[in-house]
């Protein structure tokens, strides 16, 4: 079958890989979609990052891999132990792997596992025609959520799951730094959660147009003192919660000017470089930064109910491309800012 095999900086090759079988405990999966994500293309431009060079913990595998961690699909074959799923189940993928004995994992807080890993990242992943994957990172999906819906179900819950960690409830004020995916995610959750007061931060015309036409109410930082209008907009109380999904320095500093006492930044971004943060602003306001990393199964349930209930707009953001086009359509146009959001149909 063909797969996108990562083996280190600038090399991903659409190769022809043995189809795998599943084991005890796990499912064959025919991939529907496949994201490109973030990660991604740090492992593709600078890794390897998170992608292992020797065995990893859990999953006892290393580079070369196939990529692909975004994904949903249909289980074509079912392997011994498995309980709840049939030949036919249209699903998304979880692809957290956890060791489940560490103290996070026996707090319920498995996506910080002390050893975590990801399928695509540390396993042969979803960027190919099928893939095998265990039964506890599967999720149903309804019959009115699309496949192409689907293997957005990631990265919308690790943008849900920022959104929950703000602590914001219906009637509050919120601001996004960023309109990427992540930042479209984080604003169609706070959406979810009941906000209408929504303001989303983004430089870039072509970002702000794509979510100004899903109904989003932006700010150009080149134009508008961001920190200003929204004290204005506040009558100088600040946002309840602000969320950084832009992962620079000017960002971190308009959202920390922007958030109200007592309230957080939760960041869900990643920083390529390191930052300077305005510990005074956080000391005088006792304002608190607030990391968020993935995502748990009541955040997937969370996300797919909203699908469920047409909550999520594809429209003008996400683009798909066959496999073979990988590279040049999917990892160099989305660093070049050409594309969005790119999902790969390992059918085509």
């Amino acid at each position: 079958m063909r797969a996108a095999v990562y083996y280190g900086p600038n090399k991903v090759s659409i190769d022809d890989v043995p189809d795998p079988a599943p084991a005890h405990g796990e499912v064959k999966v025919r991939v529907g979609f496949n994201g490109i994500c973030g990660t991604d293309l740090h492992e593709y431009f600078a890794g390897p990052i998170f992608i292992p060079t020797s065995p990893h913990a859990l999953t006892g595998n290393q580079a070369p891999l196939v990529l692909g961690h975004e994904f949903s699909g249909t289980i074509t074959e079912i392997g011994p132990g498995v309980d709840g799923f049939s030949e036919g189940d249209r699903v998304a993928i979880e692809p957290i792997y956890r060791c489940g004995t560490c103290g996070p994992c026996a707090s319920g807080r498995y996506n910080i596992c002390k050893f975590i890993g990801f399928h695509g990242l540390m396993s042969d992943g979803g960027m190919a025609e099928s893939t095998v994957v265990p039964q506890n990172m599967l999720h149903k999906l309804p019959d009115s959520v699309s496949l192409q819906l689907g293997a957005l179900v990631e990265p919308m819950s690790v943008a849900y799951h920022a959104a929950k960690l703000g602590n914001v409830r219906a009637g509050d004020t919120a601001v996004v730094m960023g309109a990427g995916p992540i930042g479209i995610g984080v604003w169609f959750a706070l959406k979810g959660l009941g906000l209408d007061d929504v303001y989303v931060v983004e430089p870039s015309p072509v970002r702000r147009a794509s979510i100004e036409n899903l109904g989003a109410k932006t700010l150009d930082p080149t134009s508008v003192n961001v920190a200003e209008f929204i004290g204005d907009h506040t009558g100088g109380s600040g946002v309840d919660a602000a969320y950084d999904a832009a992962g620079v320095q000017p960002a971190v500093e308009t959202a920390l000017q922007c958030i109200g006492a007592h309230k957080p930044l939760v960041s869900v971004a990643i920083y390529e470089k390191p930052l300077e943060t305005p510990l005074l602003n956080l000391v005088m306001n006792e304002s608190r930064i607030q990391g968020s990393l993935c995502y748990t199964g009541d955040d997937y349930r969370a996300v797919i109910d909203l699908m469920a209930n047409g909550h999520y707009d594809t429209t003008g953001w996400v683009t798909t491309i066959p496999i073979e086009q990988v590279v040049d359509e999917g990892f160099h146009a989305l660093h070049a800012g050409k594309k969005m959001k790119v999902l790969i149909d390992p059918s085509l």
